[in-house]
């Protein structure tokens, strides 16, 4: 057959049969669909020609979706994420049978004929006319290949694979005008390489190399004669011939190809006959896809990095175009995740809390001056299967990538509202009276010139956890014994807006992501955040007030052809928070933490460390966040659905009467760094001399909640904590102790509380504020 001439226009031959082959050709093509032969060619008759040059010139072979593969930073699989599987192959790493047998059964006649076979289109024409139906096709290996350029194309898109699939007229003669151009541009071999790499084979197998892996776990390039004739006779019909579910039928018809490439002399009879006796040789293997197949239990930073994919703008603009590029994959992404520090964050939590537990964990790592995530983990593992305590939400990551709406951190926000006052003027050595009970200052100025105040007719109340917690105290003191009095007159003495600055220059948001409510109660932890979060925060103490945001992916290559092309990818983004200063007097303040203070049970006997404990009220949450002058990490524990207080619990096969910060989170944090930074070096803090406290009273290590007991209940009504408080509905009201503050009310949990029935005093000034815990505030760990 002519050949079209190197510019891609007709030769002359062609352009005399333009009229002919595309008039009889777009009825002859009919006989692949179900219309009468007649009646087809009647109708492509009118206007063929002039809607064939209509047809684009130009088809463009589309990018062929494949595994992407998500890598650790030392460059370990993770997992294996793919929209289709597919590995593309060059063709000469497919078998020679495979070739021969694809070739015999779909278009025996394929290195005879060009785009289109006019002998096979008349004798399928003749062949439907007499069956008055569709009983024979006629399509080409090269116009099946068209066919599955649009289906590829689709995507997942279930109307534009109807509009690929159609069977129409239109669809037939555009298909067959691009059928032209391929044979021209691309030459037999090609195509026949391109077929076999998109076309669908079964069992979630596109393309014959995951073929070959599926059904015979073997490589395309070493599949024998009855192993190609099988995955050739599967092509026509996936789910009819499938070997796995209906084995009989898939050897009638893998015996079928042998003896049609014997009929063509691909192979002798007696090749035929022999492999026709053998059984199909099946040695299956699973298709693993998605993240449910990470490594180290880091299935859920396998999934928060899918989440950067499809919301960042450094991998598209439109949402559309982000998903088109996670689905079509042949990606490799590099991570940021440190496989030693990721298998003892997983180890560490395995070995305090069971998944099968009421209560579960979830813990990060960060690194200071980088933002790099290095451990991701929970006690809950990825999967869909709720019998099998099976969870996709992330518990260490906000609520818009793919995690909760939060918890409330407790007292480990405390320290954020120390780096707040220090930056501001204050000097670590700054007392208070800090009674074990007081009600709050008020007024209190908040942001834009705004106050917050209290319901003078029921002022709302707090306590310290134990009654012999009786100031005055000194920052280094209060800090240490999680002073809840001690926060709650600092915060008022320096206002609500300087540590809202301070929170959002430590990338500290909510995690549901709502504004931060303005109340007093801030200073005890009322607001829901993320394990991520609060790891990202603490970063910057140890980074010396810089803080850098979180980032998980250090490279993505694409695969393009048999190149790797680089793909922009989003930065960590690293501003001052606060001075060195500021950042050293915290790390200084937060190392008597670990050493004399709540923290104890977490602190690192070989290196330098600091952190802070953490229990809300009702003991819904408990944390610890720490780091070394290296590594940040965070650690929650608690119910996901905000319902079971962790008291009179067993966790991890321990009883505990109640949960505190130091007790739970704290050991697990402890296990989870030092497993992490084994063989890495041991810094020190830059450390600031803060004179001793006064008071000689030691009553350290007790209890870091800040339990307000009967204090907190009735408070509620009327109190209205500021701003917001309880306004923000369900997710901000309804938990705490401490009645109608709203903040400490709702803190934790997210929309399983009560409605607070309180009504707003008039008085109350600047409707935007914190919310509830106000009274009833939380625990101080």
């Amino acid at each position: 057959m002519p050949k079209k001439r190197s510019g891609g226009g007709l030769s002359p031959m062609q352009q005399a049969a333009k009229f002919l082959g595309v008039s009889v050709l777009a009825g002859a093509v009919m006989a692949g669909i179900a219309l009468p032969a007649a009646g087809a060619l009647g109708l492509a008759a009118k206007g063929s020609v002039k809607g064939f040059d209509e047809i684009p010139a130009n088809l463009k072979s589309p990018q062929l979706s494949q595994r992407t593969t998500i890598l650790d930073d030392k460059g370990n699989q993770i997992a294996t994420v793919y929209s289709r599987d597919r590995t593309v192959v060059e063709l000469k790493d497919i078998s020679p049978y495979v070739q021969k047998a694809i070739v015999a059964i779909e278009d025996s006649r394929f290195y005879k004929h060009g785009a289109v076979d006019l002998k096979g289109v008349l004798r399928a024409l003749n062949k439907n006319a007499q069956e008055g139906g569709v009983a024979q096709g006629a399509s080409t290996l090269t116009q099946q290949l068209v066919k599955n350029y649009f289906i590829e194309e689709a995507g997942d898109d279930p109307t534009k694979v109807a509009e690929a699939t159609q069977q129409t007229l239109g669809r037939k003669i555009r298909e067959l005008k691009y059928a032209i151009q391929i044979e021209d541009k691309l030459g037999k071999k090609k195509i026949l390489e391109n077929y076999l790499n998109i076309t669908f084979f079964g069992e979630q197998a596109y393309g014959v190399e995951a073929a070959s892996q599926r059904y015979f776990s073997k490589h395309a390039k070493d599949l024998n004669l009855q192993e190609s004739a099988l995955l050739a006779g599967i092509v026509q019909s996936p789910s009819r011939y499938d070997p796995v579910n209906d084995e009989a039928e898939a050897t009638k018809r893998r015996n079928i190809v042998l003896q049609r490439m014997a009929e063509l002399g691909d192979i002798s009879q007696q090749e035929a006959d022999q492999a026709k006796e053998k059984p199909l040789g099946l040695h299956t293997s699973r298709p693993k896809n998605g993240c449910i197949t990470a490594v180290k239990g880091a299935g859920f930073f396998c999934d928060y990095v899918r989440q950067i994919l499809l919301t960042d703008p450094a991998f598209g603009k439109t949402k559309e175009k982000r998903a088109k590029l996670w689905n079509q994959g042949g990606l490799t992404i590099r991570t940021t995740l440190d496989p030693q520090a990721q298998e003892s964050a997983q180890e560490s939590i395995k070995d305090h809390v069971y998944k099968s537990d009421a209560v579960a964990t979830a813990a990060t790592i960060v690194e200071p001056g980088t933002g790099k995530i290095l451990a991701m983990g929970q006690s809950r593992p990825y999967g869909v299967n709720i019998r099998n305590d099976e969870t996709t939400i992330n518990l260490s990551v906000n609520h818009d990538m793919g995690g909760g709406v939060g918890y409330q951190p407790g007292s480990t926000f405390k320290p954020i509202v120390a780096a707040a006052a220090i930056e501001g003027g204050k000097q670590p050595t700054q007392e208070y009276s800090s009674p074990y009970e007081m009600t709050y200052p008020s007024p209190v100025s908040a942001c834009d010139g705004k106050v917050w105040r209290d319901d003078p007719r029921k002022p709302t109340k707090l306590t310290n956890e134990n009654e012999e917690e009786r100031g005055p105290y000194g920052m280094k003191e209060a800090t240490a014994k999680s002073v809840n009095t001690y926060y709650v007159q600092l915060i008022s003495d320096i206002g609500i807006c300087p540590v809202v600055d301070m929170a959002k220059k430590m990338g500290v948001q909510r995690a549901d992501g709502r504004q931060m409510r303005q109340a007093p109660s801030i200073a005890l932890g009322t607001q829901e955040m993320s394990p991520l979060t609060m790891a990202s925060a603490y970063a910057a103490f140890a980074s010396r007030g810089m803080y850098c945001t979180p980032v998980a992916i250090e490279s993505v290559t694409k695969k393009v052809g048999s190149e790797q092309k680089s793909l922009e990818v989003p930065k960590s983004t690293c501003s001052r928070a606060m001075s060195e200063n500021t950042a050293d007097t915290v790390s200084t303040l937060l190392k008597g933490v670990v050493e004399d203070g709540t923290g104890q049970e977490a602190g690192l006997d070989s290196r330098a460390s600091a952190g802070k404990t953490g229990t809300t009220d009702e003991r819904y949450a408990a944390w610890f966040v720490g780091y070394t002058p290296n590594m940040a990490g965070a650690v929650w524990v608690g119910d996901p659905q905000h319902k079971r207080k962790m008291t009179g619990i067993t966790i991890g096969g321990v009883p505990y009467d109640k949960v505190y910060g130091g007790k739970v989170p704290g050991p697990i944090w402890r296990d989870m760094m030092s497993g992490a930074l084994e063989g890495k070096p041991a810094p020190d803090f830059h450390l600031i001399d803060i004179p001793d406290d006064t008071d000689d009273e030691d009553d350290r290590g007790r209890d870091d909640r800040g339990d307000h007991h009967g204090h907190n209940g009735n408070n509620g009504d009327t109190t209205g904590q500021v701003i917001g408080g309880l306004i923000g509905g369900p997710t901000d009201g309804g938990t705490g102790n401490g009645g109608a503050n709203g903040d400490a009310t709702g803190g934790g949990i997210g929309g399983t509380f009560p409605t607070p029935t309180f009504s707003i005093p008039e008085n109350f000034i600047q409707g935007q504020g914190n919310g509830g815990n106000n009274g009833t505030g939380g625990r101080r760990h």
